[in-house]
């Protein structure tokens, strides 16, 4: 049974989605919804439960929206069911999308969640993000690289430089304790980094930022 967004879930994807895609969003998402709490039943994709899935998966996903402009290649590494690739491509189909994982039935998901939802501007890759970096069509190919559910930035950094062009930064969700517990190892490695302001997600969903790093890019 499909659930809704709550009108405070509404007004802040009204804030991060475009309003000519607004609608088509919504119904793309709610298709995603129907196929990930069925799919969910056989296999261990979300602990998150249906009525929070508008506001922990559909609103934290797309909450990346500023950081958007002018970029058109994204890499989102260890995407595990499609968050927050699946959302972020049905709100911006200019954006072309580079999900990975190294869990294929995680992949073959989300490949079937892109056709359901009709998505044109994703692809799934099964692949590690270090192994993926060394490959000639995706060397140092995004503008920008996104994870959403990793435990250690600095491990991070290390797979994913290889992926992103010389101009290009990772983009990490981060909770405000989460950055406060891994300045002490990014400052000691030197490297440049900072996090965003942390705002609100609706309906009591949590508080959320973003640690940013730029031009991380190694030869």
């Amino acid at each position: 049974m499909r659930t809704h967004p709550s009108p405070a879930c509404l007004e802040f994807l009204k804030h991060h989605v475009p309003e000519e895609r607004f609608d088509a969003f919504l119904e793309a998402c709610a298709r995603l919804e129907d196929l990930l709490y069925e799919t969910n039943k056989t296999m261990n994709l979300t602990r998150i439960p249906p009525e929070d899935f508008w506001s922990k998966h559909i609103a934290d996903s797309v909450s990346a929206s500023p950081y958007l402009k002018g970029r058109y290649n994204l890499c989102d590494v260890g995407c595990g069911a499609g968050f927050p690739s699946l959302p972020l491509a049905a709100a911006f189909p200019d954006l072309q999308v580079t999900a990975v994982d190294s869990t294929r039935k995680k992949i073959d998901f989300v490949n079937r969640a892109a056709e359901a939802m009709g998505l044109e501007n994703l692809e799934a890759l099964h692949a590690r993000a270090n192994e993926l970096a060394f490959t000639e069509d995706y060397h140092h190919h995004f503008d920008l690289v996104t994870a959403r559910a990793v435990a250690d930035s600095v491990k991070l950094i290390r797979e994913v430089s290889g992926l992103l062009r010389k101009d290009g930064s990772l983009h990490v969700y981060r909770t405000p304790d989460q950055c406060e517990r891994e300045k002490p190892e990014l400052q000691k490695l030197s490297l440049r980094f900072h996090c965003t302001e942390p705002f609100e997600l609706p309906d009591g969903a949590g508080t959320r930022l973003f640690m940013i790093l730029p031009g991380i890019r190694r030869k």
